[in-house]
């Protein structure tokens, strides 16, 4: 499990996880699930066409995940945000289906982008990867204060100058880069599971949001380490187990935050009506 073949798995998942678990955690308080949905079928109808170039699959998800976040922002501005979502996302899967039926060479790496493969990424493929990461956490830093204020209280953001429809472009840029890290880890089906799953938990934890966020990374963590392991001792598409892993982890969050309400709710609630009438 720890041999040298599966370093650049450890890295790679370890890189994502941390990523997914600071965007995702905006990805939750924004309600963008479907976007962040969305956005990686689009990166992997740039995949397939990569395959079909033959050139570097990174290159491919980043083009058409920048193209498909840009085209939800910008369209979204002017309509429903729902259905230009929606409707980019039936874009990207026609032009991958378009893609696709034009070679039969590259099936275990399609596979892999669509369901993940432990064994999936390459040496070369850890620096671009890396790189993408940070520029992922230096832009949520730089974004932090305007994107959390948007976030909560867009009317108010507004009245300070905050610009909700530019701030809105640029974390779907930042979801479009932390798409395309991600893909070739967890698979274009299940990427919004590691997004989604671990933030929406911490949230159940706290509502603190630095704390929340570090709690989301915790979890992240464990959630892509666990199915690594999981995924080299069964064979099973790593996919799978970082869905239900982070599916778990957000039961388990929301079970722990009912509990929590019903031990701190005030003594009176919890009377009987006879006891509270004589009382």
């Amino acid at each position: 499990m720890f041999a040298g073949f599966m370093i650049n798995a450890w890295a790679t998942a370890t890189i994502v996880a941390v990523v997914a678990g600071v965007v995702g955690y905006f990805v939750v308080l924004r309600g963008a699930a479907f976007p962040a949905h969305a956005i990686p079928k689009g990166a992997f109808a740039g995949a397939a066409c990569a395959a079909l170039l033959g050139i570097s699959t990174l290159v491919g998800l980043t083009v058409f995940s920048l193209l498909g976040a840009l085209a939800i922002g910008t369209l979204g501005r002017r309509g429903r945000n729902d259905v230009v979502t929606a409707l980019t996302l039936v874009m990207m899967l026609a032009l991958g289906a378009a893609f696709l039926s034009l070679t039969t060479q590259y099936e275990p790496e399609i596979y892999s982008l669509l369901f993940g493969q432990i064994l999936g990424v390459s040496t070369t493929q850890i620096l671009p990867i890396a790189a993408l990461g940070a520029a992922c956490i230096a832009a949520i830093a730089i974004l932090y204060r305007p994107l959390m204020l948007s976030s909560i209280v867009p009317e108010i953001a507004e009245a300070n100058g905050v610009r909700g429809y530019r701030i809105e472009i640029a974390f779907l840029i930042v979801v479009a880069l932390a798409t395309t890290m991600t893909v070739p880890v967890t698979g274009a089906l299940l990427i919004f599971s590691l997004m989604i799953g671990p933030p929406a938990a911490a949230r159940s934890l706290t509502s603190r949001p630095i704390l929340a966020m570090a709690l989301s990374v915790a979890i992240a963590l464990l959630t892509v380490w666990a199915a690594i392991a999981a995924s080299y001792l069964y064979n099973w598409p790593i996919g799978f187990f970082v869905g239900t892993l982070a599916a778990l982890c957000y039961a388990a969050g929301r079970t722990w935050a009912a509990w929590r309400r019903t031990r701190t709710r005030p003594a009176t609630a919890r009377r009987p009506w006879p006891a509270m009438i004589r009382g």
